[in-house]
C-alpha cells in the first residue's frame, strides 16, 4: 500500500508542475480551439449551437460533448477561457491516473513499469493541448476508458454489465468526437478477434443495441437540429476523395507520439501468445491511423488527431511485453548477484530517465506567443455593436474576440461554402465591412502560388471582390512576404478610417510570435 501511495504522490507531483504552468499560461487559443470556444460561448448564453446569433444552428464544433460540458461551466459562472482550458487539463490528469490504475489492475504490471508509462503520458503533449485550449485530452480520456474496458471484456465476454459499460463508454467517445464512433468499432473488433465471433455475440449485441438505440436517437436529433447528417467540417475536409498526405501525417503522428514503445514491438515476436496480444492492440491502433486518409490534415497541431493512440499504446504495452523474462529464459531479478542486480536496476533506470527526460523537453510548456489576429480582434471588438460583417478565412481568434457577425470563407462553419465554395454572389449578399484572409503572397511576392488550389481560389474570390468594390488595403502583415494576413476595409462607412488607422497601428505578430511587417505600407513607401 505504501508503494502505491508513493507512486500516486509522484504522479500528482508530475502533473502539478506542468498543470499549474498550463493554467497560468497567457497563451491565446489556437485557431481551431477558438472556433470551438465561440460555440461554447453561444451555447452557454442559451442561443444553441450557432455560429452567428440569430442564425440557424451550425455543426462546426465537432467536439460535441466537450462543448456542452464547457458551456455548462461557463453558464455556472466560470470564465470562458478558464472553463475550456481547465476542463482539458483536468481530463489529461484523469487520463494519466486512469492509465496507471488500469496497467496495474488489468495486467498486474510491476509498479515501476506502470509508473514509467503514466509519466510518459503525463509529460507528453496533453498539457500543451490544454494550453492551446484544444479539447483533445477529453477525447483521449474517454478513448482510454473504453480501451481499458475492452481489456476487461475480453476476459469476461459473458458479463452483460461489462458489455453495457463498454458500449456506453464507446458511445460517449463517439459523442466527444465523430471519429470516436470508428475508434469504438475498432475496439469492438479487437474484442471479437480475441474471444472469437461466437463468444463475442453477447457484447456485440449490447454494443449494437446501445449505438442503434441511444446513438440512433442522438443521430436523428442532430440531423433534425442541424439539417444535415455529418458535421460541417467533414463536408469541407472530406471532399469525397482519399487524402494520402493525411495518411502520411497520421503515420508520422503515431511514430512521433509512440516511438519508444513502437521500437519495443518486435519483442512480441518471441512467442505466439505475445504476438496475439500485440495483434489485439494493433487493431484499434492500425485502424484509427488509417482512418485519416478520409480527411484533410488541416490544424493537426502536435498530431492532436492521433493523440488518443498514445494512451492506447501505453495501456497495451505491458500486456504484450508481460512474461518477457520467462520467455527469454532470463533469471528473475532476485536471483541475480547483488552486483548484477544493481547493474540491471541502474541500466533500466537510466533508460527510463532518458526517455522521460526527452519527453519532458519535447513537450515542455511554451513561452507566450503573440498573435496579431488576437490584437486585431480586440481592436474590432470596439465596433461590435455596429452590425458590421466580417468575412474571413481566419475563423478562430477574429470572430471569437471581435464578436462580429462573421462568415467563414473557407467553410468549416458554413454549410453553403463547405459544399459549393465561396462565390461573388455570397459576398454580395453579406456586404462585409472587413475581409481578412491568409495568403501565401504579398505585394512583394505577387506571383507566389498557394499549393492548395481550393485555398487559392478562395483568396482570388476575396481579392476580386475587394478590388471591384474599392476596399482599402489596410494591411498585409507577414514575417516574410510569402505568408501574410491581408485586411481589406470597405470605404465609405463612418468607422472605416478609424478601423484602417487602428489596423495599421498594430504591433502585429505571426502565429509563431514573430514580429511582422505591413507589406502594403512598405510597398507604398517605396513608390
Amino acid at each position: 500500500m505504501r508503494k502505491h501511495l508513493v507512486a500516486l504522490a509522484v504522479l500528482l507531483l508530475a502533473l502539478a508542475l506542468p498543470g499549474l504552468s498550463t493554467l497560468r499560461s497567457p497563451a491565446h487559443p489556437a485557431e481551431d480551439a477558438a472556433i470551438l470556444m465561440r460555440y461554447v460561448e453561444h451555447v452557454a448564453q442559451g442561443h444553441g449551437m450557432v455560429w452567428n446569433l440569430g442564425e440557424p444552428p451550425v455543426d462546426g464544433a465537432t467536439d460535441f460533448l466537450f462543448t456542452v460540458l464547457a458551456a455548462a461551466l461557463v453558464r455556472g459562472g466560470v470564465p470562458l477561457e478558464a472553463a475550456v482550458r481547465g476542463l482539458a487539463a483536468a481530463a489529461h490528469a484523469l487520463t494519466v491516473l486512469l492509465l496507471y490504475g488500469a496497467i496495474r489492475r488489468l495486467h498486474g504490471a510491476p509498479l515501476p513499469l506502470a509508473l514509467a508509462c503514466a509519466l510518459f503520458l503525463a509529460w507528453g503533449p496533453g498539457f500543451r493541448y490544454a494550453e492551446l485550449y484544444f479539447a483533445t485530452p477529453f477525447f483521449a480520456l474517454l478513448g482510454t476508458a473504453a480501451w481499458a474496458l475492452a481489456y476487461r471484456l475480453r476476459e469476461r465476454p459473458e458479463s452483460r454489465r461489462l458489455a453495457l459499460l463498454f458500449a456506453l463508454t464507446c458511445l460517449a467517445t463517439g459523442l466527444a468526437r465523430p471519429e470516436g464512433v470508428f475508434l469504438s468499432l475498432f475496439l469492438l473488433a479487437a474484442v471479437v478477434f480475441w474471444v472469437g465471433p461466437r463468444r463475442a455475440l453477447g457484447p456485440a449485441a449490447v454494443f449494437a443495441a446501445v449505438f442503434a438505440g441511444l446513438g440512433g436517437l442522438f443521430f436523428l436529433w442532430r440531423w433534425s437540429y442541424f439539417g444535415h447528417p455529418l458535421p460541417t467540417p467533414f463536408y469541407k475536409k472530406g471532399g469525397g476523395t482519399l487524402h494520402w498526405k493525411s495518411l502520411r501525417a497520421s503515420l508520422d503522428g503515431l511514430i512521433q507520439l509512440c516511438l519508444p514503445w513502437l521500437l519495443a514491438a518486435p519483442i512480441a515476436l518471441r512467442s505466439r501468445d505475445a504476438l496475439r496480444r500485440l495483434l489485439f492492440s494493433l487493431i484499434p491502433v492500425g485502424g484509427f491511423t488509417l482512418l485519416w486518409v478520409l480527411l484533410s490534415n488541416e490544424m493537426n497541431v502536435l498530431y492532436r488527431f492521433q493523440y488518443v493512440l498514445l494512451p492506447i499504446v501505453l495501456l497495451s504495452f505491458p500486456d504484450w511485453a508481460s512474461g518477457l523474462a520467462a520467455d527469454l529464459g532470463l533469471p528473475p531479478l532476485a536471483a541475480l548477484s547483488p552486483g548484477a542486480r544493481r547493474a540491471a536496476i541502474a541500466s533500466g533506470a537510466t533508460l527510463a530517465v532518458a526517455v522521460l527526460a526527452a519527453q519532458a523537453v519535447l513537450y515542455r510548456p511554451q513561452s507566450q506567443a503573440r498573435d496579431g489576429r488576437y490584437d486585431a480582434a480586440r481592436l474590432l471588438a470596439r465596433y461590435s455593436s455596429r452590425g458590421y460583417t466580417l468575412v474571413t478565412s481566419e475563423a478562430g481568434l477574429l470572430p471569437l474576440y471581435s464578436r462580429w457577425h462573421s462568415v467563414d470563407s473557407w467553410g468549416l462553419n458554413d454549410l453553403e461554402i463547405a459544399r459549393h465554395g465561396l462565390s461573388q454572389g455570397r459576398l454580395e449578399r453579406e456586404h462585409p465591412q472587413i475581409i481578412v484572409f491568409h495568403a501565401f503572397r504579398s505585394p512583394l511576392a505577387p506571383g507566389a502560388v498557394d499549393a492548395n488550389p481550393d485555398w487559392a481560389r478562395m483568396v482570388a474570390e476575396l481579392t476580386s471582390y475587394g478590388e471591384r468594390h474599392g476596399y482599402v488595403v489596410a494591411a498585409v502583415y507577414g514575417h516574410d512576404p510569402y505568408e501574410t494576413h491581408t485586411y481589406l476595409v470597405r470605404s465609405g462607412s463612418p468607422d472605416a478610417a478609424a478601423i484602417v488607422a487602428g489596423l495599421r497601428a498594430l504591433d502585429y505578430h505571426s502565429r509563431d510570435g514573430l514580429p511582422c511587417v505591413n507589406f502594403a505600407l512598405w510597398t507604398y513607401a517605396r513608390r
